[in-house]
């Protein structure tokens, strides 16, 4: 564990209730296409709209949303991958934007996009990050396969190049490289999308076994309800960039008296959970999912 990590944890342990992640009034914009402008029409798409959370340390906290809700745009965020364009965000304090390179130490995310090095095997894209996060060949020497076998990568694909793996092969490796450095902060965005359902359930046993070992904090979005339900305390459900609601699922569902998380979500969004957005909508789905 880093020096940043340990300062994180250190500062955690003092009474009350310690707040792993918050975001204030967050926003993001970004421009796109507009067909009804000609060949090279923009347009100023939001995709998130004053965005406030926060997460205390060791709480999972899932965000339901369609895509092009805002739930990618929001971890690119947190992960300093973006630039906010209004409000703030922090990671156990540490400003996004001005402590960018803290927080990068505190956090690991998993993303469907994960990227790689793509003419290098899983074992060495693992070794790489491990390098970046301060840990010994000597530590990672059995902590690589050890990781690789528990997200079901099988053994003898370990050698191949990540680009001759499947989307879900990779998603496996993505888990591994954010679990490898027991992070203080685990983005998850979309996890188990490509995995089959035997993998499905082995990750996110996975995940809460790194929340209970590590003490990890977890924001996961998720199109996956019942995942949502069965991983976090608190569910909440993010529409065209703003943050409806953020509380139990339980709760959540008294509140819109639905039986269901499905139907709690169409009660908040007047939408159906899979139901696919008008034309315009398509356009901004690649730039902030």
């Amino acid at each position: 564990m880093t020096d940043v990590q340990q300062a994180a944890l250190m500062e955690s342990t003092t009474p009350g209730l310690v707040v792993a992640v918050e975001a204030r009034e967050l926003r993001k914009h970004f421009k796109v296409p507009d067909r009804k402008k000609g060949r090279f029409g923009r347009k100023t798409r939001v995709a998130l709209d004053g965005v406030s959370l926060t997460i205390a340390r060791g709480e999972t906290v899932a965000i339901l949303g369609q895509n092009g809700s805002g739930k990618s745009t929001l971890v690119r965020l947190l992960s300093t991958l973006l630039l906010p364009d209004g409000g703030s965000a922090s990671i156990f304090g540490h400003d996004v934007v001005a402590d960018a390179r803290a927080v990068r130490r505190l956090v690991n995310r998993v993303s469907v996009e994960a990227s790689f090095f793509k003419k290098m095997s899983s074992a060495e894209n693992l070794s790489y990050a491990a390098r970046y996060y301060g840990m010994t060949s000597g530590q990672t020497r059995d902590r690589i396969p050890e990781i690789l076998t528990r997200v079901g990568f099988p053994k003898d694909r370990r050698g191949e190049s990540m680009e001759n793996l499947s989307r879900g092969m990779q998603q496996k490796v993505a888990l591994a490289r954010a679990l490898l450095t027991s992070p203080v902060v685990l983005l998850l965005d979309e996890p188990t999308t490509g995995l089959d359902p035997r993998s499905k359930l082995e990750v996110q046993e996975f995940i809460r076994e790194i929340r209970t070992a590590h003490d990890a904090t977890i924001l996961l979005c998720t199109h996956d309800l019942t995942e949502a339900e069965n991983l976090a305390e608190r569910v909440g459900i993010l529409d065209r960039g703003r943050l409806l609601v953020l509380e139990p699922a339980d709760e959540l569902k008294r509140r819109y008296g639905a039986a269901t998380l499905e139907e709690a979500f169409f009660a908040a969004t007047g939408r159906e959970f899979e139901a696919e957005g008008d034309e315009d909508d398509d356009d901004d789905r690649e730039v902030f999912a």
